[in-house]
Parts: structure tokens; sequence; C-alpha cells
């Protein structure tokens, strides 16, 4: 969700925390200035439904005017259905399953060590 208060007490000519509070006084919501000041500068976590009538009552809107859903994320999953963790990238060939290392033939070139 995206939180509006700025946006619509704006449009209300509200341009301050103080004057926000001034406006809530008058509908009968009291809430602290330090409650008003986190509902103006951020969004909330959560807001009571009374209080949010109150804010609407105050700026004379709606909760749609407050609040506009966002599209979430869809979660990126891998052909499986499983979630992929971030930053794993599946193997070619392997269906997205991770392929075992194979053990090291005896014809094949190994890695000596440097000369002491």
């Amino acid at each position: 969700m995206k939180w509006n208060l700025r946006w619509v007490a704006a449009k209300r000519d509200i341009w301050r925390p103080s004057d926000l509070k001034t406006a809530f006084e008058q509908v009968g919501f009291t809430p602290s200035l330090s409650k008003v000041c986190a509902l103006w500068s951020s969004k909330p976590v959560t807001v009571r439904l009374d209080d949010l009538d109150m804010i609407c009552a105050a700026l004379q809107c709606t909760v749609a005017d407050l609040m506009t859903a966002e599209p979430v994320a869809a979660e990126q999953t891998e052909e499986g259905g499983r979630p992929q963790a971030v930053g794993e990238q599946p193997r070619a060939g392997s269906g997205g399953r991770p392929v075992p290392k194979q053990p090291r033939g005896a014809g094949e070139d190994r890695r000596s060590l440097p000369p002491n």
C-alpha cells in the first residue's frame, strides 16, 4: 500500500505536521505531535480504524484517497515450482536441479603442485 497522507493534506493546504494536528483536533482526534509526525513522515505499519475515520473526517477525504494499492512483485520460481534462492543459477541441462560433481578419471590432467 502507498500512504498518501501528505498529498491529501497538501490538497487541503496543510503543509506541516503541526497544521495537520490542528485539523485533527477540530474533529475531536487528539493524537500526540510525535504520532502526527510519524504519520506525516512515513507509511505507518498499522492504523486503527477509528483513527482512520478521524483522519478522513479531518481531511474530508476517503480511505481510497489516503491509501493506494501497489502491485506485489511475484515470487520468482524455477521450473519445478520451488522458490529460487537469491543468486542461485540453474545449471544448463539440469532442469533447474543441481548437478553433482563428477569424479576425476585417471586419464584426465591433474593440476600439479608448484616446484619447491
